[in-house]
């Protein structure tokens, strides 16, 4: 009984080693990393594509290590433009620029779809020469932004007698901005407050 009680024991000490070198040994599989932008050279997986030389030659279909031969032989790289036609249409050319050239189109597509808003800039009548060139360095900030720009100015007590200057500060204020500004809305009076709108040239 002693002896089977002792085999009972090593058994189980046997199935459990085995049990953890199996938890041990098994495999981790980590997911490839996903590289951004089309594939290039070693990283396209078709064995065919249709080849478009470096001067928009069309060459039809060869083979992948053909179009890779080329490609080193003329100093370029071969990159996949249009995955999903059958064959790949793949194109001999500098990577580096063609990456730099779609990156500078996008950023300019993200430009133009920018929200265009209001920026409000107030002055008194009588500001002084400081203040005044501080206020149209931030005006000229926003509409170099692509913002339009209401400017504001506000009549309090005894100025409300002198509209004309407040006039008069809106027309330099317009003069300034000739060459890189619009008015959209010419200065009106409302209440205690004279406002005039302008927008940046496109």
């Amino acid at each position: 009984m002693l002896m089977d009680a002792s085999s009972s024991k090593n058994t189980q000490k046997i199935t459990k080693t085995i049990q953890e070198n199996t938890t041990i040994r098994r495999p981790h599989r980590a997911q490839a990393p996903q590289k951004g932008g089309p594939r290039s050279n070693e990283d396209i997986l078709s064995t065919e594509v249709q080849l478009i030389d470096a001067e928009g030659e069309n060459h039809g279909t060869v083979s992948i290590e053909r179009a890779r031969e080329l490609a080193v032989e003329q100093g370029l790289d071969l990159v996949e433009i249009s995955p999903n036609n059958n064959p790949p249409i793949c194109k001999i050319l500098d990577f580096g620029k063609y990456k730099f050239q779609a990156q500078k189109k996008a950023a300019e597509a993200r430009k133009k779809q920018k929200t265009q808003s209001v920026k409000e800039i107030k002055m008194r009548p009588n500001i002084d020469t400081h203040d005044y060139d501080v206020k149209m360095r931030a005006v000229e900030k926003f509409l170099g932004e692509g913002d339009k720009v209401k400017v504001t100015l506000r009549f309090r007590g005894r100025e409300m007698a002198h509209m004309e200057l407040g006039m008069q500060l809106l027309v330099k204020v317009k003069e300034q901005l000739v060459d890189i500004a619009k008015v959209e809305a010419e200065p009106k009076l409302e209440g205690r407050q004279m406002m005039m709108v302008v927008s940046p040239i496109k």
